[in-house]
């Protein structure tokens, strides 16, 4: 007779894992049921997990804006040049004619060969703007995780930063708009914007722009981006500049490239500088390889960050950029040798000094609070400022709703719940950012590598807000990221912007069209505001005369020959139909 199995006692029966206690726990505390954790089916360490991965994906931003945003000068002006002698190595005391000339500063000290007194003020404002951005982001995070409870994560928006720095304030202040002024434009835009989100009109706003021209504008500022992290001055460096072709191959070393300043032709055959007006006078960066091309060494280490970085999109590994820009930046801050990033130079040995503290608390001393509203009366300033709200109101919006739906939150009428909070949070967040110094904030397209992991509830934005708290404490790491390490981030986000090209209707030239020009303008006029101006001016031009057609109709206007002259016809027998072309003569 065989004997019955025997029942496991209580002890033996599988104890559940701390994890699966924690989550059952939390979620029948006030925290668990204020972020509804059962009810969107997820746990609490589902959502520490998706935000990580969230972090991960979008933490790029925190080097790219910076060093983005530095290069518009921030508020370092002329006065922050050091005045010195015609020989850099004899002291001021000792510049004396008829061998030596003291040099006051100009325009031209902001462009190389770079003064040392304004290269500190920018070392100074990039700094400034890493905090800034980490504020900006945390704040932003924060807002929408409490009060929208979504798994959206919100930062500077890329493409609109880049406006910022090399359209509206220009490449060092170039531009018509000063960096305080811009951030003005931003301050008034983020207000219009918070109220047009707090009274509902912002979903109505997006829908007046011509949808080829909205599909087709985050491709163009993809596509801008990518042209940055191609140049020199903020990327690889593998496109340079050809006075027969406007841009041809580079990748030189730096002992390789030199500086361009326009000059005019006298009658007589002589040469003269180009006056220093708005920029056109400029000495520029050294954009021109002389020889040597596809030889840099930090050319070729940036390849290998973006090989590492596609290869990680590939797979779809988390954290790719990451990875991209940490194995190129912990290579670059080696010291003697051809890719540092700190040479053995006055500003080398300084930038080395402050890396090495690790952590450090920055406070923020020139970007935050630096509004100036002197330039409200320009229409430069207003340009900049209707651009911004535009882009704001396109990109933000459009972000939402997609990240919504693939989140499963929206109805049958695209609505998602939170959406009034949410709209309202990156609105918000874009004066916060403005008061401390950095471009408009925005809901990222990489919360969805968040929401693939699981994310469905603010606890996702909270923990990356966590994130961003952290990273407040380590700047002097994040001011030491090279350009040839944030070049490869920026051609893979072109990349993955590129993918909104699919939903244009390109057999219809109605829409192909103003969907081009759109993107190309973008990168070759350098500049997101000339890309839309020609993309909006094209779709009305091919469409203004069916448009009047369409009006003359409504008011009565326009009428066909069949219907003032039926009798007419009829009487001589004529009918328009025999040979199959029913037309009609229009007025």
């Amino acid at each position: 007779m065989e004997t019955p199995p025997s029942l496991p006692f209580p002890s033996q029966l599988e104890k559940p894992s701390i994890s699966t206690r924690l989550n059952t726990y939390i979620s029948t505390t006030k925290v668990g049921k204020h972020f509804k954790l059962t009810e969107r089916n997820t746990t609490f360490t589902t959502e520490l997990r998706a935000g990580t991965a969230t972090f991960l994906t979008m933490a790029y931003i925190l080097a790219v804006n910076a060093s983005i945003l530095a290069d518009s000068g921030g508020t370092c002006s002329i006065s922050d040049c050091l005045t010195l002698c015609s020989d850099p190595t004899i002291p001021l005391t000792d510049c004396k004619p008829p061998t030596h000339r003291v040099i006051t500063p100009t325009d031209s000290c902001k462009f190389p060969p770079v003064n040392p007194g304004y290269s500190a003020c920018l070392d100074q404002t990039r700094k400034d703007l890493i905090v800034a951005t980490v504020v900006s982001s945390l704040i932003g995070c924060l807002i929408m995780g409490l009060l929208a409870n979504l798994p959206l994560a919100l930062a500077p928006g890329m493409g609109m930063n880049a406006y910022f720095a090399y359209t509206v304030v220009g490449f060092h202040g170039s531009g018509n708009v000063p960096y305080k002024s811009a951030l003005a434009a931003i301050f008034i835009e983020g207000l219009i914007f918070l109220f047009v989100s707090a009274i509902g009109l912002r979903t109505q706003l997006a829908k007046l722009v011509p949808k080829p021209v909205r599909i087709s504008s985050s491709a163009g500022i993809g596509l801008f981006l990518a042209f940055i992290g191609l140049q020199s001055n903020q990327g690889i460096g593998l496109i340079g500049y050809s006075s027969s072709t406007l841009v041809t191959l580079g990748a030189c070393p730096r002992n390789s490239r030199v500086a361009l300043a326009p000059i005019i032709t006298a009658t007589n055959g002589t040469f003269s500088l180009i006056p220093e007006r708005s920029g056109y006078g400029a000495v520029s960066a050294d954009i021109l390889c002389l020889n040597h091309k596809m030889e840099s060494p930090t050319f070729w280490l940036g390849v290998v960050g973006f090989i590492i970085i596609a290869y990680c999109l590939v797979k779809n590994i988390k954290g790719a950029m990451i990875y991209g820009i940490v194995f190129v930046t912990g290579i670059s801050w080696f010291r003697n040798t051809s890719v540092t990033v700190f040479p053995n130079t006055e500003l080398g040995n300084l930038g080395y000094e402050y890396f090495k503290k690790v952590v450090d608390v920055h406070v923020i001393k020139t970007t935050a609070g630096a509004l100036s509203f002197k330039a409200i009366g320009k229409g430069y300033f207003w340009e900049a400022l209707v651009t911004f709200l535009y882009v704001d109101i396109l990109d933000t919006t459009g972000t939402l709703y997609s990240m919504a739906r693939f989140a499963g939150f929206t109805d049958a009428n695209g609505d998602f719940e939170g959406q009034y909070f949410a709209f309202m949070s990156d609105a918000a967040s874009i004066v916060v950012g403005s008061l401390l110094g950095t471009s408009p904030v925005t809901a990222y397209i990489e919360s969805s590598t968040g929401i693939r992991e699981g994310g469905r509830t603010g606890l996702t934005a909270l923990t990356v807000a966590g994130y961003f708290f952290l990273a407040f404490f380590f700047t002097p790491l994040l001011a030491s990221i090279p350009a040839w390490a944030v070049g490869p981030p920026l051609i893979l986000v072109g990349v993955m912007m590129m993918r909104s090209v699919v939903e244009i209707e390109w057999d219809n030239m109605n829409q192909a069209i103003p969907a081009f020009v759109t993107m190309i303008l973008m990168p070759l006029t350098y500049s997101i505001a000339y890309g839309l101006i020609g993309g909006i001016g094209t779709y009305i031009v091919l469409n203004i005369w069916d448009w009047g057609e369409s009006l003359l109709r409504k008011l009565g206007i326009k009428k066909g020959i069949r219907g003032n002259n039926s009798h007419k016809e009829a009487s001589n027998g004529i009918n328009n139909g025999v040979n199959g072309d029913d037309k009609t003569f229009e007025v």
